[in-house]
């Protein structure tokens, strides 16, 4: 997260605030005062060329330059037809296409982040036909002493989360009764079904009957800790370290009438006690993150992975498992070998008992159009259940 201040022009006054950036993009130099006369194509070529556009027309303007951005970036090349980028990706490894797959993505993200927009200091936007997004952006940045200008793109982001929020991720279905996830801004929302089923499925340690202890490693949003609540542990610490993770799983858990059931705890990876049961969820793929909201989805150098099986067994009850939630999309992308997978748990005392596999089911896994489809095409998620040796 960036949070500097940015400077810009307005006849012969200059005017500043502060810049904030929670893909940590350093403040714009070149900035131009834009208002609805400014077209999609002048506002494409500023882009490219490094230039960012502060509006002040109609709110609902700059959202349709914003998609007329979208529609200029995503549009093939007439250079390329689909025929040779088919040709062209079958001589490429499938590292090198996730690979370009990020780079693209990452020029993307900076084309898009020029459309800026000022925020007052009570969160309020002074555009004509402004939305009133006065409590999704108290949601991810808190109070504000001073106004502050952010993309256009990010604040979409926030309008999306606060939805999200509001309205939740149906996770599982208990006695007729629903039960939701309510995540906040910057925490990774629980969309993917399959690996909670996983966990609801998986037979639990015999342990469990002596001593009803869990930990959630990187709880989240906390949906994982309320998986083993609704299993009937009777004592549940889930750890993160994030603060927004924080205090999403509290509001969850406190939602959901699981308090005194489930304990959280900011700290990295393990509490200092032992546990017959402990989960975790890491992040997939071993990539660096580009942004806070990234965190989720990307481990560097499978730091948080090779971290909790390295102090698992100094943390389990006798008899007790650690459940690891991982998809093998790392290996299809050539990030990480399966033999890497299971030196790791070898080289940490531990023994895989078994391990339950299901395929995605996202939207993605059907979209042939997408860069990593014929990864994505392969994928795997599994529920390895280890043991100490």
């Amino acid at each position: 997260m960036t949070s500097a201040m940015i400077q810009w022009s307005e006849g012969e006054q200059i005017c500043s605030a502060r810049w904030h950036s929670e893909n940590g993009i350093a403040p714009h130099k070149k900035i131009q005062i834009a208002d609805d006369t400014l077209t999609a194509d002048i506002a494409y070529r500023l882009a490219c060329e490094g230039t960012a556009m502060l509006y002040k027309g109609d709110f609902q303007n700059a959202r349709q330059l914003l998609q007329a951005l979208v529609r200029r970036i995503d549009k093939p090349s007439k250079k390329s037809t689909r025929a040779d980028r088919v040709v062209k990706e079958k001589t490429k490894s499938p590292l090198d296409i996730f690979n370009l797959h990020r780079l693209a993505q990452s020029q993307r993200a900076r084309i898009l982040g020029m459309v800026l927009i000022r925020i007052n200091a009570d969160h309020s936007i002074s555009l004509r036909r402004a939305p009133d997004v006065a409590k999704a952006c108290f949601e991810a940045y808190g109070e504000q002493a001073e106004p502050y200008v952010i993309s256009l793109r990010e604040l979409l982001g926030v309008i999306s989360a606060h939805e999200w929020r509001k309205k939740g991720v149906s996770v599982l279905v208990r006695d007729d009764e629903e039960i939701r996830i309510h995540p906040h801004y910057g925490v990774f929302s629980p969309v993917r079904g399959e690996y909670i089923e996983l966990v609801l499925k998986a037979p639990l340690p015999t342990t469990l009957q002596k001593n009803s202890t869990a930990f959630d490693i990187g709880t989240g949003t906390g949906v994982l800790a309320v998986v083993l609540a609704i299993r009937g542990i009777e004592k549940i610490t889930a750890t993160d370290q994030d603060d927004r993770a924080i205090a999403c799983a509290k509001e969850n858990i406190k939602r959901l009438g699981l308090s005194s059931q489930i304990a959280i705890l900011k700290t990295n990876l393990f509490p200092a006690e032992k546990a017959a049961l402990i989960v975790c969820n890491p992040p997939w793929l071993p990539a660096r993150p580009s942004s806070s909201l990234e965190h989720a989805v990307y481990d560097p150098e499978s730091q948080m992975l090779r971290g909790f099986l390295g102090k698992l067994k100094d943390h389990l009850l006798p008899g007790g498992e650690g459940w690891l939630i991982l998809s093998d999309l790392a290996e299809h992308l050539g990030l990480r070998s399966r033999e890497e997978l299971l030196s790791w748990i070898e080289d940490a005392g531990l023994k895989v008992i078994a391990h339950l596999d299901t395929k995605p089911q996202h939207q993605k896994v059907f979209d042939k159009t997408d860069a990593l489809y014929t990864a994505r095409s392969k994928e795997v998620t599994s529920l390895w259940r280890l043991a100490i040796k």
